[in-house]
């Protein structure tokens, strides 16, 4: 499948641009396109990200995926850093979104994440950024043994329709904590519990799955939703 380099504009102290990957699939199915924002740990060119690009194009959907700047320049300089604040985050990632939107005019768009990824995307519609719908791979309702530490307080804002993909064993989300917090999301939610799975997505062993079945039942429920959710491809 097609994959092509994105340099997004952005006026930002970094060594070089912003760098992203639009993969493309095959042929235009016409679905959605879809924003797929990397978690605080690692950037764009993690294996899950990269496969899940990947994965999602097969399916139907071109997919960009980006660094953050603080990513960007690990990348550039080849050290660690921490994730930058919330407001540079903002920054960046809405400009990704009008990227895409530039390549793919009146096109249904999705705002997409992992982890804090999706986080930022979330927040970035709460507070008004135009896009149709939200996918969530693991959001992070909580740090770490944390639960009174919800990062709900804004889904009363989010009216899009919204998949959270989430696994039983993920640390930064207690389920019944989220199901609680689904209540209150104004729009229409759906929420898929991926059995045995961490935060990011790995099972034990002794559950018998492998990584490539984990990643096809994420992509299997969006398609599926996007399918519920938008009705009949355009």
């Amino acid at each position: 499948m097609p994959r092509e380099p994105i340099e997004i504009p952005v006026d930002l102290d970094t060594p070089g641009p912003i760098r992203g990957w639009l993969d493309l699939p095959d042929e235009d199915s016409g679905r959605a396109v879809l924003l797929l924002a990397h978690g605080a740990g690692v950037g764009m060119e993690s294996p899950f990200m990269a496969e899940t690009a990947e994965d999602l194009s097969a399916a139907g959907f071109p997919v960009m995926r980006f660094h953050y700047a603080y990513a960007q320049r690990m990348l550039d300089e080849g050290k660690r850093r921490p994730p930058d604040r919330r407001p540079l985050l903002e920054t960046v990632h809405r400009q990704a979104a009008a990227t895409l939107r530039t390549r793919f005019p009146g096109r249904r768009l999705l705002l997409a994440g992992k982890s804090m990824g999706g986080r930022m995307s979330s927040y970035l519609v709460a507070t008004g950024e135009p896009a149709d719908g939200l996918v969530f791979f693991g959001y992070p309702l909580h740090p770490p043994k944390r639960p009174d530490r919800l990062r709900s307080e804004h889904f009363g804002d989010l009216e899009v329709p919204a998949l959270f993909l989430q696994g039983t064993r993920d640390a930064l989300c207690e389920l019944d904590l989220l199901r609680d917090a689904l209540t209150r999301y104004a729009g229409p939610a759906h929420l898929h519990v991926v059995e045995g799975a961490d935060h990011g997505f790995a099972v034990l062993k002794r559950s018998g799955r492998t990584a490539e079945e984990i990643r096809s039942e994420l992509i299997s429920e969006v398609v599926s939703w996007e399918a519920q959710s938008f009705g009949a491809l355009t």
